[in-house]
């Protein structure tokens, strides 16, 4: 590797970290899990980079070198440390091998299905399968009732459309914090989705914090034009994180990632 790119190199591989460490997250269904493995990564890089793949390019190749470490690993989930976890990691145990991290890295992390082949190894075709067997699977796999907080009255009446369509019922819809900590008092969620900035000028993570107090195992995905704010290295961080504006995918790919890995007793298996 020419030495004058290394800067560059080192610039790029830092940029992306936050977002690796998003999908380390997603990915293993635990913050903790997520977390080490993305820090394996950085350690297999400072040891040799030339473990980065010369023809791709720096996000490519930090995502392929995830790849390498996690799949050396056996794949691993995050501990089923609770009850609920553990009802996930059985839904787990019924997924097609490598199909959720290939339906990961193009609808959450934006991969062409070209470079999800870079990054696992494997040709296009063998990518599309992976991506449409993952879609199949975890949208069969579990159903619930979706808290919407949102300010914006188009977008939270396309989520909560997506969400209908993908058979799930939706409690409700919250504009303010305290819209929000009322609805989940009448109507226990088995899901929220958020944005950051309310209507009220206050927060979406204040109400989410609050509810959470309320209900402390049901799975939240952020939706926000605002990411840096979540993707800080500071806990909690939010293992689902959609960035505005989004595609439909995103939000059917996170909404079956986070029923289908912090499911309750109240979802239909």
């Amino acid at each position: 590797m020419q030495a004058e790119a290394m800067p560059d190199l080192v610039a790029a591989i830092s940029a992306n970290l936050p977002y690796l460490r998003r999908y380390a997250r997603a990915l293993t269904g635990s913050q903790t899990t997520g977390d080490r493995f993305a820090a394996a990564t950085l350690e297999a890089l400072l040891e040799d980079m030339s473990a980065l793949p010369e023809a791709a390019e720096p996000r490519v190749g930090l995502f392929h070198v995830f790849h390498v470490v996690w799949s050396s690993a056996g794949a691993p989930v995050g501990e089923a440390d609770t009850r609920f976890s553990a009802v996930a990691q059985a839904h787990m145990a019924g997924l097609t091998p490598n199909t959720r991290e290939a339906l990961l890295l193009q609808v959450i992390e934006g991969f062409s299905p070209f470079e999800i082949a870079q990054i696992m190894q494997t040709d296009l075709d063998h990518v599309h399968i992976l991506i449409d067997t993952a879609v199949r699977e975890m949208q069969a796999s579990v159903t619930g009732r979706v808290m919407i907080i949102e300010d914006e009255a188009i977008i939270s009446m396309d989520i909560a459309a997506i969400v209908r369509e993908m058979g799930h019922d939706v409690t409700g819809i919250a504009a303010t914090r305290s819209e929000a900590i009322e609805l989940a008092k009448r109507h226990q969620p088995d899901l929220i989705l958020a944005d950051i900035q309310l209507a009220d000028r206050s927060s979406g993570i204040d109400a989410v914090n609050d509810i959470l107090k309320m209900v402390p195992d049901v799975p939240v995905i952020f939706i926000t034009a605002f990411p840096e704010r979540l993707l800080t290295g500071e806990r909690p961080e939010p293992a689902f994180l959609i960035t505005k504006p989004y595609a439909e995918e995103q939000v059917r790919s996170a909404v079956s990632q986070a029923m289908f890995f912090s499911s309750t007793e109240t979802l239909h298996a």
